[in-house]
């Protein structure tokens, strides 16, 4: 684990690795290795360090108004235990999902995590892997001889935090020593060296997160570059990780034609030949909530995000629940000009769904 990341992030978009500016230690955490080692490199830092009781506890977060306190909250981390052992299911990119993480330092304006993490957007990173790790063992056992997979960008991009925690490479490892698990994760983060050497037996497929230029311009802010993401996809492609490409969310907007033709020429430019050949593609249209557009408009009051429910179709999804996807006509249109280029430039690659 490096314990020296690059420096601080700062306000507007960045490309460094994170580091807080608050830590808190549930006081369990600090009995497991992987916590103490964590509060050593917080301690190295000189960064302010609290002990909770748990994480539903901590309030009095710093900020002069709710959005000050919400850009805080995403520069806090939280040092825990995970006791909820039961695996969510993670249709369709996976069986289960797994838990190694929570929260996310990006700022992404549509990302669903504004809701689901509602009041709690800190970054939370749990000690007890060995725990997670023998509950994946039980799923695999329970599903076998069928392979089961499992998805660890749920609830956080782990690639962003692994500098910290180390957390992704040992589940990377210990899923490459399992004949019937594999693993998945996404990632808008290019800080991959560390999980380059990682003995991972063809058992994780890499996948990084890319989008028009518009979309990450205007609505991905504090992730790293296109260019970046993509010179690290070549990295771990060379390293011999199956890879993967996740068009997400795909975007409506004025030029969207040019926008994700240029994205795909630039796959296709950038892709290792190595990697073509077994590539694939998950495509993922815009959706909100109300709730989550008047999450997003306070928190972000100046995005460009269309969310205009006249404009869209309301589509019912599981437990009652429901989102606004755009209109039949133009969501074929989407996943149809997307789909031609794709495979223009990738003959042999596998979309795995449209949604």
């Amino acid at each position: 684990m490096s314990t020296k990341p690059e420096a601080r992030p700062g306000k507007t978009r960045n490309t460094l690795q994170f580091v807080p500016e608050l830590v808190y230690f549930e006081p369990d955490a600090l009995h497991y290795p992987k916590g103490k080692r964590i509060h050593d490199w917080a301690v190295s830092l000189g960064l302010p360090i609290r002990i909770t009781g748990s994480h539903n506890r901590i309030t009095g977060l710093p900020g002069e108004s709710e959005l000050e306190t919400y850009k805080i909250a995403k520069r806090t981390l939280v040092v825990g235990v995970r006791k909820t052992l039961k695996f969510d299911t993670s249709k369709p990119s996976a069986e289960y999902a797994i838990p190694i993480a929570t929260g996310c330092m990006g700022h992404c304006h549509y990302c669903y995590l504004q809701t689901t993490l509602g009041a709690k957007p800190y970054i939370r990173i749990y000690v007890n892997t060995d725990d997670i790790l023998e509950a994946a063992r039980g799923y695999i056992a329970e599903r076998a001889p069928e392979i089961t997979r499992f998805e660890a960008a749920c609830t956080s991009d782990p690639v962003g935090i692994e500098h910290i925690s180390g957390s992704l490479k040992e589940l990377i490892e210990f899923m490459g020593g399992q004949p019937l698990g594999r693993l998945r994760f996404v990632t808008k983060f290019h800080h991959v060296d560390s999980l380059l050497d990682a003995k991972h037996n063809g058992h994780t497929r890499f996948r990084f997160s890319v989008n028009a230029d518009y979309v990450i311009r205007h609505f991905e802010p504090a992730t790293s570059t296109f260019a970046e993401r993509i010179e690290a996809a070549g990295k771990v492609a060379r390293a011999g990780y199956p890879l993967g490409f996740v068009i997400a969310p795909i975007v409506w907007y004025d030029g969207w034609e040019d926008g994700y033709s240029d994205l795909l020429a630039k796959l296709g430019d950038a892709v290792p030949p190595e990697a073509a050949n077994e590539l694939t593609f998950e495509l993922i249209q815009h959706r909100f909530t109300k709730t989550a557009k008047a999450v997003i408009q306070k928190r972000y009051p100046k995005t460009k995000l269309e969310m205009d429910e006249a404009k869209r179709k309301y589509k019912w999804g599981r437990w009652g629940q429901g989102k606004y996807v755009y209109p039949d006509e133009q969501a074929e249109a989407l996943r149809q000009w997307i789909t031609e280029r794709i495979f223009a430039h990738f003959p042999k690659a596998t979309i795995d769904y449209f949604t």
